[in-house]
């Protein structure tokens, strides 16, 4: 196995001719040069140098060697630049998987900022529903999870995953253009029993189901999807109403569709998850930083 630092005194070696040049070059005694080369002709096995008048010229390994040596020496700088730019936040690629309102949200200003500020840095974005985007970063599959968890018995994050909070999300109510209820700033839950309701993902469909519960009713759901347009598109077309994360009002494309705050209050938390030993990793601590800002900003709005 070379040694790297005998490899750089060969190359000095090579390059200026003699033991003593290279000495002065690399700032060291001629002894201390002669000794590095005895080392690494041990190390390959046969002698790299053969004496020449007063001057030196290389054995046919040595030769071969010295081919060789000016790559691995570039390959040594060029890791040594790459890691100096991942270290001062210049580079790097990070993972982020999200749940798809999160996406079309938190995600584009989250990246806008990045990119503004750190154009060396690379994000790789991966869509999940909760819980399958932590499940994602406990197999490797990501470096960042966004995931969202309502009131209620919570088991916190697995061990060795840290959850940095982000934002409350506030629930709306989804009615068609024209409904009764639209009329009004607010919508009481109860006063939605007798309606036919489009739920969302398997997590969604258990919060609806047990709020409702809370109000006295059990929702008459006919249509579940954790397609953010296709449940607008149901809403805008009568088959139900929906209840949905004020994330989603600002992405909401039917004009046949309004959203309205919902009584009593209803929310989800929208966290972001990290294996805490990869905190540290500067491109990931960007990553965590440039959406704790975004959803600072969605959170005032």
């Amino acid at each position: 196995m070379f040694d790297t630092r005998h490899i750089k005194t060969f190359h000095q070696v090579v390059r200026t001719g003699s033991y003593s040049a290279a000495a002065r070059e690399l700032g060291y005694t001629q002894p201390a040069v002669t000794q590095q080369m005895k080392a690494l002709e041990r190390s390959v096995g046969v002698p790299l140098f053969a004496r020449s008048g007063r001057g030196l010229r290389l054995t046919e390994a040595g030769e071969a060697l010295a081919r060789h040596a000016e790559l691995i020496l570039g390959s040594l700088s060029a890791a040594q630049q790459q890691l100096t730019a991942l270290a001062r936040l210049r580079a790097g690629r990070v993972r982020v998987c999200a749940f798809p309102s999160a996406t079309a949200t938190l995600i584009p200003s989250a990246i806008a900022q990045l990119l503004a500020e750190h154009p060396g840095v690379r994000v790789e974005l991966h869509e999940a529903e909760p819980p399958d985007s932590v499940r994602r970063l406990l197999r490797g599959e990501c470096d960042i999870a966004l995931a969202f968890s309502y009131p209620g018995p919570a088991a916190g994050p697995p061990e060795g995953v840290e959850e940095i909070p982000l934002m409350e999300d506030l629930l709306t109510v989804l009615l068609p253009v024209g409904h009764p209820l639209g009329r009004r700033h607010a919508v009481r839950l109860a006063d939605l029993a007798e309606e036919r309701w489009i739920a969302g993902c398997p997590r969604c469909r258990a919060n609806l189901l047990h709020v409702c519960a809370e109000q006295g009713f059990e929702p008459d759901v006919v249509f579940s999807t954790d397609d953010n347009l296709a449940v607008q598109s149901l809403v805008a077309a009568g088959v139900g109403v929906a209840l949905m994360p004020a994330l989603v009002l600002s992405f909401m494309c039917h004009r046949k569709v309004t959203g309205r705050a919902v009584e009593p209050h209803l929310r989800r938390k929208v966290s972001a998850f990290v294996l805490r030993e990869h905190r540290a990793i500067p491109a990931t601590t960007l990553v965590l930083d440039s959406l704790r800002t975004a959803a600072a900003a969605r959170s005032g709005c």
